[in-house]
């Protein structure tokens, strides 16, 4: 794990702590605050400031920062916004080199809130001063203890999960029903505005803290997006991350012309960023913490076989079915199991996963029969569903398999359905730490992502990006047709190069086109498709028409002359009624090339984290299938190959029924050329080969475009 920054030391373990802003009014914050410092038990030196001295809850009140004596070295303000560039002097002067700003009224508000934030960071950078905020909650440590909120008791309880949250309001949430879903935190951190330190920051502290198991994150955004995959990698590895990526519906509305660019989108940049850097990625604020809690309370699986203990049908088809739909399997029972269940459940019970024990299975037989379940070697979890049982009550067969699950080395769910009649169990499950949920469906989801878990740390990571043959690329040829195209000459053309240009750089890097001249007039056309042998393909230039097939400006098969003669005027007379203002160069040619399989890959720049690889479907149904999939370029080897496998172009071109296979090396190769082209050049916000053919030797490019940012 990535040492930590001495910087942020006195964030989460300080020698004292100064409030700046502490009240005696306890209906403000400032009271709120104080009051939340001394009662989290707190063992370090605890300063109060304000203006009016006095005494506040066993503390002295000083009237100013530059009286608080040693030890000091974290200072919180809870002051109006105006006064904290001063107070930050104050703190420079004091040596007090990390400051929470928890007050508000800064960039969240208006221009002048921006402009004096950017005034604090200056001040703060100026002195080595580290910020957290402002417009936060702060943050606390159940453990140390501390806690540096001014949020209605009670806290928190000490637990195993910490919280790095953007949403100081999520904050006050998630204590409240952690307390009420009956698991603690081990560290909250509210980041706010985000002035300085950002969730990258804390990850690797935060991943330090000795009682923290999980890290759960609520993001907005990421500061600095490739740092972010690295940092959370290299925590990844040792405990598990979970994100909640908020805004998703509400990405920029870039413009795109290119296939890849409206496919990408922020949500598949943030996809292919966790995938990276092996973080789990929830939907929702309850799968969350319910993973949350899996993750840090059970064991590891050692596969997806997963055996159902029930005591009605029901649920038990319920659960298999959820099991399915996570891509888990049901286990399949040993005769051993199956005889020695036999022996004592009724012999109306089902002995085939799910195990069906009838309504009246008693606590022994739900203890014994989960031991067998546990302890045969086709099974690698198992999930208990109890819903309110009519002879016996649901505490008591909790108390009886609470011994069974803490003596396997197996992960035990519960789906404990109802609500009133088994708020006893409840209880018992969540005091012995192991997870519980009201129905299959949630459940199912949680032994899915300790297969997650498993999985990813049972691979050989290799993160390094696949190698490609520097010898195969020329950046100097990039470099000089870059140079003839100046950003006035690009404007009029919305950043798209001109085909033949493109075609340049693409070769530069090895990438396998065509030969496609460009006809100006029909006899032109017919001069270069004799010179190629026909059949001929004829497409309209434009670079004012990213799709041609649009505008009815394609024409396959050309036999000969007169077809290619009347496909220019064709084709040509489309574009201009289609689109009557765009600029028309003419029609490339190409020779018509044999049958394959047709499939699309491109890049695209992303904002925050820079060159996105896509690869999928090809050809004009890209967007309305869209069987594509993305990762961050360069590409490692087990990233390219996910492209392949979880797309169904890529799985097509090892063979299907009729579909002969088509040549998985080329496209790989293809795939490592492009990324590394997007990677070297930047300033290239969109590339796209749709379609790349793909035959069962080799592949041509039959359409490739490329945007210049402008």
């Amino acid at each position: 794990m990535n040492t930590i920054d001495p910087s942020l030391i006195p964030f989460f373990a300080p020698q004292g702590v100064a409030i700046v802003g502490a009240s005696h009014d306890p209906t403000k914050l400032g009271y709120g605050l104080s009051r939340n410092l001394v009662q989290s038990g707190y063992h370090g030196a605890i300063h109060f400031v304000n203006i009016r001295g006095g005494r506040l809850l066993g503390h002295p009140v000083y009237t100013h920062l530059a009286e608080v004596p040693d030890p000091v070295d974290l200072a919180v303000l809870l002051i109006p916004a105006p006064s904290v560039p001063q107070i930050l002097e104050e703190c420079a002067l004091r040596d007090i080199r990390a400051v929470i700003i928890a007050a508000g009224g800064f960039r969240e508000t208006n221009a002048q809130g921006a402009a004096l934030e950017a005034q604090c960071t200056q001040i703060a950078q100026a002195h080595g001063i580290r910020l957290i905020g402002p417009n936060c909650i702060g943050l606390l440590d159940t453990h140390l203890p501390i806690d540096t909120t001014f949020l209605s008791p009670p806290g928190p309880t000490p637990g195993d999960v910490a919280f790095i949250s953007h949403s100081g309001a999520i904050c006050a949430a998630v204590i409240d029903w952690a307390r009420g879903q009956g698991f603690g935190l081990s560290r909250l951190v509210s980041l706010g505005n985000q002035a300085d330190v950002n969730e990258t920051d804390v990850l690797a502290p935060v991943a330090a803290d000795p009682h923290t198991r999980v890290l759960t994150l609520y993001l907005e955004g990421v500061s600095d997006g490739r740092r972010f995959v690295e940092q959370a990698r290299q925590v990844a590895r040792i405990k598990p991350v979970i994100a909640l990526k908020v805004g998703r519906f509400a990405s920029g509305q870039r413009a795109v012309a290119s296939h890849t660019g409206a496919l990408a989108g922020q949500e598949n940049a943030f996809n292919a960023a966790f995938r990276r850097a092996g973080v789990i990625r929830v939907d929702t604020s309850e799968e969350l913490f319910d993973w949350a809690r899996a993750l840090a309370w059970c064991p590891l699986p050692y596969g997806r076989r997963v055996a159902i203990l029930t005591n009605s049908g029901g649920p038990g088809v319920t659960a298999a079915d959820a099991l399915e739909a996570q891509g888990l399997a049901l286990a399949s029972l040993t005769e051993e199991t199956k005889a020695a269940l036999r022996e004592f459940l009724d012999p109306s019970a089902s002995l085939h996963n799910p195990v069906d024990m009838l309504a009246g299975a008693s606590p022994q037989q739900y203890a014994n029969s989960l031991r067998l379940l546990l302890a045969d070697p086709g099974v690698d979890s198992a999930m208990v569903i109890l819903p309110p049982p009519p002879m016996h009550t649901a505490g008591g067969i909790a108390k009886a398999i609470i011994p069974v699950i803490f003596t396997a080395d197996k992960p035990v769910v519960i789906a404990l359905m109802g609500e009133r009649l088994i708020q006893e169990a409840v209880e018992y499950f969540r005091a012995a730490r192991i997870p519980d949920y009201r129905f299959p469906e949630r459940a199912a989801a949680a032994l899915a992502v300790l297969v997650q878990r498993a999985e990813s740390l049972q691979r050989t990571a290799n993160h390094e990006p696949a190698a490609v043959n520097p010898e195969s690329i020329d950046p100097g040829a990039v470099r000089s047709v870059l140079a003839q195209h100046p950003s006035q000459e690009l404007q009029k053309s919305g950043g798209f190069l001109h085909p033949d240009a493109a075609t340049q750089i693409l070769r530069a890097y090895g990438l396998p086109l065509p030969y496609t001249p460009l006809a100006e007039n029909a006899e032109q056309a017919v001069r270069y498709a004799n010179e190629l042998g026909y059949p001929v393909v004829l497409k309209v230039a434009s670079p004012d028409i990213p799709h041609k097939s649009d505008v009815d400006g394609v024409r396959l098969n050309l036999q000969d002359s007169q077809a290619v003669y009347q496909a220019f005027d064709q084709v040509t007379a489309n574009a201009r009624r289609a689109q009557p203002e765009a600029r028309l160069l003419g029609a490339h040619l190409q020779r018509m090339l044999p049958e394959g399989q047709d499939v699309i890959i491109g890049t695209v720049q992303d904002r925050q984290f820079g060159a996105l690889l896509m690869f999928g479907s090809g050809g004009v149904e890209v967007e309305g299938l869209k069987d594509v999939e993305f990762c961050l370029a360069p590409p490692t080897p087990e990233e390219v190959e996910r492209l392949l496998e979880k797309t169904w172009a890529g799985r097509k071109l090892r063979g299907y029924r009729h579909i002969p296979p088509a040549d998985l090396e080329a496209v790989r190769s293809a795939l490592l050329q492009l990324a590394q082209l997007a990677v070297d050049f930047p300033e290239l916000s969109e590339i796209e080969i749709n379609p790349l053919r793909v035959f069962s030797q080799g592949a041509c490019a039959l359409d490739a475009r490329i945007r210049v940012a402008i």
